[in-house]
Order: structure tokens, then sequence, then C-alpha cells
């Protein structure tokens, strides 16, 4: 043997037993196991198995060789293998798929030793599943797009049997308020199937767009599809068009686009849900063809927000009918799901009271009032929707005047729709607005971007339970899951929808599918740092809100002392801080306890790991200025409905937010602010400070002008300064401090006048907001 021969022979020896070692060596603890949602079940031995070049997949049909290709797909994108997909198995180093009928229906079984690797199912969902738990077990560069040096593909031999605690465990997208191409629609199923979500509800009809072709009715996707543009106003800031006005933003998906979609949805285990609405968000069809509406009326498609909602299908007319099982017949010719979501939520029937068609409907069908005009529309198009196989799902406003007889209710304000239908019978999908709607804020406003409101924090959607108190054993069968909705009137882009809906998705996933035993928010927060590291690698968007330091400050008024507490979602976080100009390094101070603050006062603050800072740092600023905790009168008294803190809420060093529902705003609807700050005796000043909002959406808007005016005596006054603001379209919310500076003066009454706008662009009552007085 040649000298060389003899080398390689020893390498490849060497290579061999390095394998061998990393594989019996390598030993695996629970805190190295960090899979989203947890297993059900897991018992981990001593060893791993490791992937190399040589590794086969075994499969006994077409539709499991198509399952294993994602993770081959990976090892070929960080590692340059080509795996073999075989029909025997070796003896040694492989992946085999197995059929076992008696696992339960989505169960898997997946055992792991040295030498094979056994994922165990009844039928393709659990195959899914159990691959999707054997990918999380990989290192995390795995979900690299690019190949990854010096990484052992070691995965720790373990038994895991795991099913889902609830069946239906969905996602909604809406894709009218904004609409979203196909790509992302199919990577937004790829992170469903690796969160072992199965259902994804797409919300392809509403007031502000048509998404999907009706061959029968053209114009729905020539006319509804599209919307005048008016993306740079706020979405409730928008004017009403005309409906001769061009609508330029929108799109639609054809039917060949959707079948695609379920195809490619199916072969992740996934069911997509239509959801085409009734009697109410349907503005874009009667823009389409106004006969389908009471009063026959040209309108055009809605660009923003619309409330209340009157332009609805009127209920009287036959051809309303004969046009919804039209469209119907061809959703379910796209949409092999057993389901057909119909809406049914939030209609207004001001039309159906005065409509002589709905008069003589409620007539012939012996009806009280609309709302069982309402349960007889939703009960009919039940009884055509059950003839062809399928099954209704509606809001739970389908309640109201009646439920169709096997209707099934997704439960969104709150959960009482929800144990009242279950109480009923009734099948019931809880999707509480206050835990499943992603379209609220998940993190401190002044920090995140724009959302919808209300505040659905990660540690909060990971509290959710489809199954509440109040509810019978027998009743509660009838819950068969929960889903997360994210509406998309604020959301416009791709990488905005995937912010909001990651990592929150992964909580919602693990209440769905994993024991409620076995949950633990400690245990929750370190396995999903693992996941942002999948995420990282995937290119997701995700939020990282969770790890954001959030204060409560309160202030002794009589002291002149703030006291401040730091927090963020993590139980026993790591926080720590430093005061003015320091930096956050290693001698950063760990919190502990409240800090007190009687003097103008930076904080800077950070959540840390492993000793260094993770996340965006924090920092507020204290301001002790001379109006603290002085008298101050007002000309008009703010609204009852924001009182701030009260008597001192303009001079308490207390800042507001985003959120104007923070309770540290004072506002005044169409009146001006005017305030008179009595400093108690003559104080020399120079700048005057007024801290306002603006959120042109719910009609709070910026003050036109701003004056600030002296007086020794509180009697007369004289201007010091003023500043003005021309009225601008602003689609973002915004703080912001108008400032009037001026030579020293000695003084002791400051009167400071707002200029309310009083009438926004749309004619509506305007609103001013103000949080403090800042006096220098």
């Amino acid at each position: 043997m040649s000298v060389f021969k003899k080398v390689l022979v020893l390498f490849l020896m060497a290579t061999v037993m390095a394998c061998q070692d990393a594989k019996e060596n390598k030993n695996f603890t629970e805190a190295d196991i960090a899979v989203i949602p947890k297993p059900a079940k897991l018992e981990l031995e001593k060893g791993a198995f490791q992937f190399d070049e040589n590794t086969k997949f075994i499969v006994v049909n077409p539709s499991q060789k198509e399952l294993t290709a994602v993770l081959i797909d990976k090892f070929k994108n960080v590692s340059g293998w080509d795996l073999e997909v075989l029909n025997q198995a070796p003896k040694t180093n492989f992946v085999q798929l197995v059929i076992d009928e008696n696992l339960e229906k989505e169960g898997y079984t997946l055992e792991v030793n040295s030498d094979r690797v056994l994922i165990s199912s009844k039928e393709q969902a659990g195959f899914v599943y159990g691959l999707e738990t054997l990918r999380q077990l990989l290192p995390t560069s795995i979900e690299s797009s690019e190949q990854v040096a010096d990484t052992d593909w070691l995965i720790p031999n373990v038994t895991i049997k795991d099913a889902p605690r609830y069946q239906y465990r969905g996602l909604m997208l809406d894709v009218s308020r904004h609409f979203f191409e196909i790509d992302y629609l199919k990577k937004t199923i790829d992170r469903l199937a690796m969160l072992k979500m199965n259902v994804l509800h797409l919300h392809l009809v509403d007031d502000q767009g048509w998404r999907i072709e009706i061959k029968k009715y053209p114009k729905l996707t020539e006319i509804g599809a599209w919307r005048v543009d008016q993306e740079d106003k706020h979405w409730d800031g928008r004017y009403t068009p005309s409906p001769d006005e061009k609508g330029t933003y929108g799109g639609f998906y054809t039917q060949d686009e959707l079948k695609d979609l379920v195809a490619y949805a199916a072969t992740k285990s996934i069911e997509i849900i239509p959801e085409i609405e009734m009697p109410a968000h349907v503005s874009s069809a009667i823009a389409s063809y106004p006969e389908l509406s009471c009063h026959g009326r040209r309108i055009a498609v809605p660009s923003g927000g619309l409330w209340p909602i009157t332009d609805i299908y009127c209920a009287g007319k036959e051809n309303t009918f004969e046009f919804l099982e039209n469209v119907l017949l061809e959703v379910m010719d796209i949409f092999p799901s057993k389901y057909i979501h119909v809406g049914g939520d939030e209609a207004t029937k001001t039309e159906w009271k005065k409509c002589p068609d709905c008069k003589r409907r409620m007539k012939t069908e012996k009806l009280e009032n609309v709302e069982e005009l309402q349960s007889y529309f939703i009960t009919r198009m039940e009884r055509f929707i059950n003839a062809k196989g399928k099954r209704l799902i509606g809001w739970d406003e389908i309640l109201e005047g009646g439920l169709a007889p096997e209707a099934t209710v997704m439960s969104w304000r709150g959960v009482k729709g929800g144990v009242e239908a279950a109480k009923l019978g009734h099948d019931v999908i809880m999707t509480p607005g206050t835990h499943c709607y992603f379209d609220h804020y998940q993190g401190p406003q002044n920090e995140e971007p724009l959302a919808w409101g209300g505040y659905t924090p990660l540690s909060k959607v990971y509290t959710f339970d489809p199954v509440v108190d109040g509810l019978t054993v027998e009743e509660a069968k009838h819950v068969l899951g929960g889903q997360a909705n994210l509406w998309s009137e604020q959301i416009k882009t791709e990488s905005h929808s995937e912010y909001m809906i990651f990592p929150r998705l992964a909580a919602l996933s693990e209440t769905l599918w994993s024991p409620k035993e076995s949950r633990n928010w400690e245990d929750f927060s370190t396995r999903i740092g693992t996941l942002f590291e999948r995420f990282d690698d995937l290119n997701i968007n995700y939020a990282k809100s969770a790890y954001l330091v959030m204060n409560d400050v309160s202030i002794d008024i009589e002291t002149k002392e703030a006291s401040i507490v730091l927090k963020n979602e993590f139980t026993n976080a790591d926080i720590r801080y430093t005061l003015h100009d320091k930096k956050l390094d290693d001698n950063a101070i760990k919190y502990t306890t409240p800090l007190k603050i009687d003097e103008t006062t930076t904080i800077n603050a950070s959540l840390f790991k492993d000793d260094k800072a993770v996340g965006k740092p924090f920092q507020t600023t204290i301001e002790f200025h001379k109006a603290v905790g002085k008298k101050v009168s007002y000309k008009e008294v703010y609204s009852e409905q924001y009182q701030g803190e009260g008597e001192f809420g303009l001079v308490n060093t207390l800042r507001g937010t985003k959120n104007f529902h923070d309770g540290h705003w004072q506002a005044w609807l169409v009146k001006d602010m005017e305030a008179v700050v009595d400093l108690g005796e003559e104080t020399s000043i120079q700048e005057v400070i007024l801290g306002t909002l603006e959120n042109q959406g719910p009609s709070i808007y910026f003050p036109t002008s701003v004056t600030v005016f002296i007086s020794k005596d509180g009697k007369t006054y004289r201007e010091v300064g003023s500043v003005k603001r021309a009225f601008a379209k602003n689609p973002a919310s915004e703080l912001k401090d108008f400032t009037i500076s001026f030579d020293a003066q000695n003084t002791r009454f400051v009167k400071v006048i707002a200029t309310n706008l009083k009438k926004t662009p749309n004619g509506g009552d305007a609103w001013l907001f103000v949080d403090e007085i800042i006096i220098k």
C-alpha cells in the first residue's frame, strides 16, 4: 500500500472514530432541549445520534418522501450533502418513517438512539410534526441558507410521545384590508407547520377589498379588489371616495393561485378555511354590484376605516341569496375544507329596518325584529352550506336572534359567546381579543410600530386557555381549540405582519398543543431564546418586545420624590441600569428595588443575558422642573374621559406614552386648553414646554398653536412667546413637545394656551391631548 493510501485510510478511520466519540460522549440535558410547542412526554437517554453525509431517510410511499424533503434540503444548504431516500433500512445511520395505526390522530412518537431515528404515526400530520420536532432538536444553524462549518449535527437520544391537546390550532390572516402575495402566504404556512399549527383562516372579503376571483361575477375583482390609494393617511383618517374615482391599491388571488396554495398547505397538513363575509363587511361587493344592497345606490370601495357598517346585503331580495350561493359554489370548488366561514359580525341593520323587501321578508317569515332577520339570513345560508357537505363558522354575533342549527361559533368578544354556544351544544373556537388579537401592541407603544390598540404581550398570550371555568366536561368537549387573528388595518407590509405574528404564535402554539399541566412560563422563556436563534437564521422579522425594559413611575407630590419600578416580561429578569450619561456595560447596577429620585435624572437600563445587554436599551428622563407640584387652574376643565392624574396631572413629571389610555393624559374635546400654573412666588424662568400627542385615527391632533403668558399678580398677563403648527396628514402616532423659549423673566403665574384644531378634515370633533407643562 502506498504512503498516500495509508494516510487516507488512517484519516478515514480517525474521522469515523471521532464521529463515534461525538455520539457516545455527548450527553444532553433537558435544558438543551428547546422544542416549541413542548412535547407531551419526553424521556432523555445518554448519547446522541449524529447526521452525516451517509445518513439515509427510509420511507414507504411518495408522500413520505415529499415530507422528508424539507429536512434533506436543509442539510444540503448547511453542509452540501445530498442525503439519500430509500425504501429499505440499512443496519445503522438512518431516519425511518413508520406507520403505526395504534397512535392517536395527529400523534407521533420519536425514538432516537445512537444508531437510528424512528418516527411513527398513523397519518401524514403526525409525520409532519415528528419531523418538525426532529428539526428543533438539531442545532439552530440547521435553518441557515448558507453552508455552516465546524458543526456536529447531533440530536439527543430521546423518546418522545406526543399529540395535540386541541384539534383546532389556527391563525387568521386578514388579506382584505391590506393585500399580501401568495408567496408570503406559503412562507406563513411553512411557519405554521414548524409550530404544529394546522389551520390557516383567510379573511378574503371585507369592506376594503374583495380578494378572490369569482368567474360568474367578474366585477368583484375588476372593481371590488381595488380602492383609492390613501395609504399616506391614518386608517381612520381617510376620506370617503366617490364611486367614480379609480381604485389603484389592492389585488386579488386567481382561482388557480388559491388551488395551488391549498395543495401546498395540504403537504404540511394545514387546512385553509376561506371566510366570505355576510351580511356586513361587504362594501367591496356592493361597490361592484349595487343591487345587492337595500338602497341600490352606487358606492366606492372604502379606502380605510368605516363605522357604522350600514351598506350590507339586503336580506329581503332573492337575488342576494342567489349571488351568495353562486359565489360559495366557486369557493367550495377551490377549498376542500369542511368549513366555510361567513363572518356574520358587526352588521348595522338600519337599512333593513326601512327596506320594503326586508319588511316583506320579516312578515312572510314571521320574524319579530331585524336580529331575527339576521338569524334567518345565516340559517338559510347554513342550509345551503350543509347541503354541500360543509359546515358553517361565524363570529359570535351569529348567536343574536337565534343560532343556526349546526353552526360553529368563533368567539372573539371575550369568551362569553363561546361558553353560550357550547352550553347549547355547538362547537366553538375560542379567539378572544384579550389574548388572541395579534393586531394589538405587544410592547410599550412608544417602542412599537403602529398597531390597532390594546396590549397583548407574549406572556399574556401564554396564559390563554380555550376551556374556561363554567363549562361541564361534556360542554368542554365542544371547544375545538383556539386561533390567533391578525387584522391588517395597520399592517401594510410582510415585514410588519411577521413582527406582529412572531413570537406570539409560538406562545399560542404551546397553549393549544401541550398538556396544560406541563406549561410553565419560566421554562418557556428559556426555550423561546433558542427559537429566536432559529428565527434569525430564517430571516423572520420577529418582535423582541419581550426583552424591552418598561417602567412604572409614581410621585409623592408632597415630598417631590419619584419611585421608579423597572421590569420586563421575564420572571426574575436580570435588569441592570445606570444613571445620567454612564454606559450600560459591566459596571451597570443590578436592579433589585424601586429607584428613588428627587432631582432631574436620566435612567438607562437593559435586560442582561450572560453579562451582555440584550434587546433595545431603555432610557427615560425624570425631569424635576420648576412647576412640579405647583397649583394649576383651568379655564375649561379637562374631559371626564381623560383626566390624567387629576389636580397635579400636568405638573407631576409623569410623561404620557403613545397609548392615550395610559392614565397620564388630560384631554379637551373641541375646546382649547388654557391652564395657569401658580409657582407660589416670583421665580426666574426662561422656557416653557408643553407635551402633546397626535393620533389622527381616533381624532387626536396636535394643537395649532401654543402661546405662553406670564404675570406677577395673576391678573395682568403679557405674552412671552408662541409657536404655531399647520395641520399635516400624519398616519402615525406621534409625541411632540412644543417649546417656547424667551429671555429670563421673574414671574409667579404662567398661563399656557393650546389651540385645539376643533374640527377634523372629515368634519368630526377634534381632541387635544396634553401630559405635562414643563417650566424651566
